[in-house]
């Protein structure tokens, strides 16, 4: 196998027209992170026109949606849930009659336990060295502080954001990857020119951070990019992702309240 094939990625049933690929593809991602990532870069442009320097300014992580209980987890649920939808959509426009359905998501159910070791060696190998570039660029000025939500606001907190963490894994690497992939690929790009633009793309839409964020997150990209390029699984980056993210999104807050100067954060 040389690189730049796709092992799992046969060809689909029917390959749309290349303009309707085309226009598939940007209406996907305006569904999705596409809009994440415009949002994004609004956002960071915003703080750069403040007077407040971007290391003092604080982006809440996952911060509530109400200040009543029951309607603030209904917000969260429902903004996982049509978060979601557009993974349920990339599969059902590249579902294909033969088995794999999903082969070109890269998606199978033939390695579970492989999967999950190669997603857990993943998150060791990146999330270690991602807290170093978060707080290397704090240090530098150029990444804005990140608060994270108290783990113990209501008893269905860490549930949620275990279901957010899980929600970013199946979005991300299913549709930045898997179906973005698939479909440049129908277009004939290259695998490194599918490799970086889906890597400025993910650096794209965590921009609102900082641009340790988007340094970080690009160089996850392209290192995610290539080995699927390389080996055509999904399903050992979306394990990487999500258990990247519940750390983050569970285990960050706990250090924060335990070690807030080493965060920036004001103690309790």
């Amino acid at each position: 196998m040389s690189p730049g094939q796709f092992p799992l990625l046969g060809s689909p049933d029917e390959v749309p027209p290349r303009k309707r690929i085309v226009a598939e593809v940007w209406l996907v991602l305006g569904l999705s992170l596409g809009a994440s990532a415009a949002y994004s870069i609004v956002s960071i442009a915003d703080s750069l026109t403040r007077s407040t320097p971007l290391s003092r300014q604080v982006r809440s992580l996952n911060a509530a949606l109400s200040d009543r209980p029951l309607f603030d987890l209904i917000y969260q649920f429902l903004a996982i849930f049509f978060d979601l939808v557009p993974v349920v959509l990339v599969g059902f426009l590249l579902w294909r009659a033969a088995r794999p359905h999903l082969g070109r998501l890269g998606v199978d159910l033939r390695r579970p336990g492989r999967d999950a070791l190669v997603g857990l060696g993943l998150a060791l190998a990146i999330g270690i060295p991602g807290i170093f570039v978060y707080l290397g660029s704090k240090a530098m000025g150029i990444n804005l502080t990140v608060s994270p939500s108290p783990l113990d606001t209501y008893w269905w907190t860490v549930p949620i954001l275990v279901l957010s963490a899980l929600r970013a894994g199946l979005q991300e690497e299913v549709i930045v990857i898997g179906y973005l992939f698939a479909r440049l690929r129908d277009l004939g790009w290259r695998p490194w020119s599918m490799i970086l633009t889906a890597a400025a793309l993910r650096g794209g839409y965590h921009l609102y951070q900082g641009f340790g964020a988007f340094v970080g997150n690009f160089a996850m990209g392209a290192l995610f990019g290539w080995l699927y390029t390389r080996y055509g699984r999904v399903l050992p980056l979306v394990i990487a992702h999500f258990v990247i993210d519940t750390a983050i999104f569970v285990g960050y807050p706990w250090a924060a309240s335990a070690f807030p100067g080493l965060f920036g954060l004001p103690g309790k």
